[in-house]
């Protein structure tokens, strides 16, 4: 068993900037962070687009960038959190800046502000096409100076430890070992990430698998709002499955098109942004006119926009369209919607707490009423670096009684027992995505929702058993935390019968 004072699940930007704090404020208390792949691996490191972050006070304001927030949320964003969120994002930035964090700047010597879908003004601060990436870059050298932090590579958190809904630590899996480690912690934070690869045709990486939403549900934790799932329109289209790379919608922001196979600029038929509407409506607005054509995907045209200038503000996917062998100054980006984000999740106040003691969640994985139905792009670094910030303070400003961290913590035991065939891992993985991407896609409907649920009953059912059988590795409880994340989705469509935002529910006639 380790003991240690903070128990950090998760090395995206959200986990790593409480960690840093952390560590800062008490250099007399250790910190472990644990991620299933190597340090810099998450989906912060693929953000292509940026922070979106009210620099400019003359063009700009906090109130235009809050009402483009509710107005993408279609009505269900916590006023509150909204105000508080975008509020906080001038001092965020300051600080990944003296962290050494670098952002592109114009001719005049000031920040580089783009535009992205839904946004009324530019406010997005970037670094090129891989912010994410840069960002991560300077946070994760800062932490590595910390001593009293310990990064844990290849480290699957398996399960939470719980007593009286109180979290006292997680059950982790030293991957290279086989070792099944008992972590003791005061406090534990989720920062897992999204859960892009239950679908499959993701902008996510293959770590995106619901692991911290999965674990939450099992110890009873709230988890609120997962039918909200965003489909980003615009991931270059490819025949095989897998990772999509993603067509950051600063590409639009910048001045490309969508059009259709023969041509025509379709948006406009939809809402009067074009282009720059909204996730949903664009990523709804391509279901239809594919619908209609019977076409594998739509284009993106960039042959217009100043090659020159788009290579150096997006040179990462100028390269990638280079090596498909499309030549950006004369060929059309094709381009489908992929899933991108999960707006709900675990339910967190505005401290980061959860409905289970001790236990505390930021990043994707959380729920905080940020997004409502829809994220507007380039708002969720900021939740990740105000949440964290808040889990901060929480813990620097308040006092916790020793009592409040005792319980009965036992080891997992040896992981000895046989192993699972692999291929089953894989084939039951693949027809669980097609399931969630024919029955719970972009548009759904009650009828198929249902045949889903009863699917997923009994997979859920047939795989907690394969856990309980069979040695414990990262494939199969993986498999298993998307089976619940599946089954959390389509009840929550379920029982929702508005449309809003991302959620779009329809009737089926059989």
């Amino acid at each position: 068993m380790i003991k240690t004072n903070y128990l950090i699940v998760g090395s995206g930007v959200a986990g790593l900037t409480l960690a840093l704090k952390i560590a800062h404020q008490f250099p007399q208390k250790t910190v472990t962070i644990v991620t299933k792949a190597t340090a810099d691996e998450s989906n912060t490191k693929y953000a292509q687009g940026g922070i979106a972050i009210v620099t400019d006070k003359i063009g700009d304001s906090y109130n235009k960038h809050i009402e483009d927030t509710i107005i993408c949320g279609d009505g269900l964003c916590d006023p509150a959190v909204v105000e508080m969120v975008i509020n906080e994002g001038p001092k965020r930035l300051k600080e990944l800046i003296e962290w050494g964090a670098m952002f592109d700047k114009n001719i005049e010597g000031t920040l580089d502000l783009g535009k992205e879908g839904g946004h009324s003004e530019n406010r997005v601060v970037h670094h090129k096409d891989q912010t994410g990436k840069e960002i991560e870059r300077a946070i994760l050298s800062q932490v590595q100076l910390k001593t009293n932090i310990d990064v844990l590579p290849h480290h699957f958190s398996i399960d939470l430890i719980t007593e009286n809904s109180r979290c006292l630590g997680a059950h982790v899996l030293n991957q290279k070992t086989k070792e099944i480690i008992t972590f003791r912690s005061d406090f534990t934070v989720l920062a897992t990430g999204g859960i892009g690869h239950l679908y499959g045709h993701t902008t996510n990486p293959v770590i995106a698998t619901g692991d911290g939403i999965a674990m939450a549900y099992r110890v009873g934790a709230e988890i609120k709002d997962m039918e909200f799932i965003q489909f980003h329109p615009t991931s270059m289209y490819k025949k095989s499955d897998g990772p999509s790379f993603l067509i950051s919608e600063a590409v639009r922001g910048f001045g490309a098109h969508l059009r259709t196979k023969k041509g025509h600029l379709f948006m406009p038929d939809y809402d009067a942004r074009g282009d720059l509407a909204s996730r949903d409506i664009v990523s709804q607005s391509i279901e239809k006119e594919l619908a209609k054509s019977d076409d594998e995907c739509v284009y993106l045209d960039c042959t217009h926009l100043d090659m020159p200038a788009f290579i150096k503000h997006f040179p990462m996917i100028y390269d990638r369209c280079k090596l498909a062998g499309i030549d950006l100054a004369k060929d059309w980006i094709p381009v489908v919607p992929a899933q991108h984000y999960i707006c709900g999740g675990i339910a967190v106040d505005q401290s980061g707490k959860t409905s289970v003691q001790n236990l505390f969640a930021c990043g994707e994985c959380s729920r905080t009423g940020l997004h409502g139905a829809n994220r507007l792009a380039s708002n969720s670094l900021l939740e990740a670096l105000v949440y964290s910030d808040n889990i901060y303070d929480y813990w620097s400003e308040n006092t916790f009684p020793s009592t409040q961290f005792e319980g009965k913590v036992e080891d997992w035991g040896a992981n000895n027992k046989p192993r699972i065939d692999a291929d089953f891992v894989t084939k039951t993985k693949e027809d669980l995505q097609l399931l969630m991407r024919q029955n719970a896609g972009i548009v759904r409907n009650d009828y198929d929702l249902k045949l889903a649920q009863k699917k997923l009953d009994l997979l859920e059912n047939e795989i907690k058993k394969a856990t309980e059988d069979y040695q414990v590795n990262a494939n199969l409880w993986e498999l298993y935390n998307l089976v619940i994340i599946g089954k959390i989705i389509v009840e929550q469509s379920i029982a929702r019968n508005d449309n809003r935002g991302g959620f779009v529910k329809i009737e089926k006639i059989v």
